[in-house]
């Protein structure tokens, strides 16, 4: 059973490739995530947001689920779960759990937020349900609620979560969030411009959609940050400064895709909502390309 001391190192959040004809490639899912272990990830995170979960449907993302864990050799899978309901949630995670994920990332409740309380019950009441531990996943940008770092203690304490994905600039709240439980559970970043920052602080490594195209680079600013050295893991996690500008500068993963795409690594299309990035995007994806390149320097 996963516990917190395995949420340690880098979780690529990995994107859903498509074909040409808008369905799965489940070929080149199983090459990205053979890629990320290559690399030295300790695990992967699919079908989150940048995997483009609320695009598929229930057999597609359970589908999802047993690619990624055929071809993981072993590390941890983490599908996330961004349904708005309990019982879709449920679900999910049901799903999941068959397919042999190691654990899920389940997001805040969001549309119908409750309070602080509310949040307990609902992580408490799924870990009941569902037998995989958990990740909570928080992004107050795409849901409108965080937890305040008591939440998070508490739910640690009862043993509802093991972690959390923290996607948030609020920087006194992640101090006090590892304050009062970073010592019961495991706290990974989910901003890149943050990532050295956190580790220093007392991240325990990240969930990071650019490790897509560039693993190795975010292992050697983990690894540089962890040890004490923040100047040298900000100055290497800066050099990305464009590539991170440019693939977030529409919503995620449409201008990824195509970053990724000039990388040599299929992702393919986006799926509605979402559209391919505009002319003004692609420019500054090209710019980023040919400042940055394909190669994995931190690697080399």
């Amino acid at each position: 059973m996963l516990t917190k001391d395995d949420l340690n190192g880098l979780f690529t959040a990995i994107v859903t490739p498509f074909d040409a004809g808008g369905a799965v490639d489940h070929g080149a899912l199983k090459a990205l995530v053979r890629l990320q272990i290559e690399a030295g990830a300790s695990g992967v995170v699919p079908i989150g947001g940048t995997g483009e979960y609320p695009a598929l449907s229930r057999a597609e993302r359970a589908a999802i689920v047993a690619s990624c864990v055929e071809a993981a050799d072993g590390r941890p899978v983490m599908p996330g779960v961004l349904a708005t309901g309990f019982e879709d949630a449920v679900e999910a995670g049901t799903d999941f759990a068959r397919e042999g994920a190691a654990g899920v990332m389940l997001v805040t409740p969001y549309y119908a937020p409750g309070p602080q309380e509310g949040m307990i019950d609902y992580f408490r009441a799924y870990r009941g349900k569902v037998d995989l531990p958990v990740m909570a996943y928080e992004i107050p940008r795409r849901t409108g609620v965080a937890f305040k770092a008591e939440t998070l203690a508490t739910l640690a304490e009862e043993g509802a979560i093991i972690g959390m994905k923290y996607s948030s600039y609020d920087l006194p709240e992640f101090i006090r969030a590892v304050d009062l439980a970073g010592d019961k559970m495991a706290i990974l970043s989910g901003e890149e411009p943050l990532f050295a920052t956190h580790v220093a602080l007392g991240a325990t490594g990240g969930v990071l959609a650019t490790a897509n195209m560039y693993p190795g680079h975010w292992l050697k600013v983990f690894e540089l940050a962890k040890f004490g050295e923040l100047k040298a893991a900000v100055k290497l996690s800066n050099a990305l400064g464009p590539v991170i500008s440019s693939v977030f500068r529409e919503t995620n993963p449409g201008p990824l895709k195509v970053y990724m795409e000039k990388c040599g690594i299929a992702a393919g299309p986006v799926r509605l909502p979402l559209t391919a990035p505009s002319a003004e995007t692609l420019e500054a994806l090209e710019a980023a390309f040919a400042d940055f390149g394909a190669a994995d320097r931190a690697a080399a």
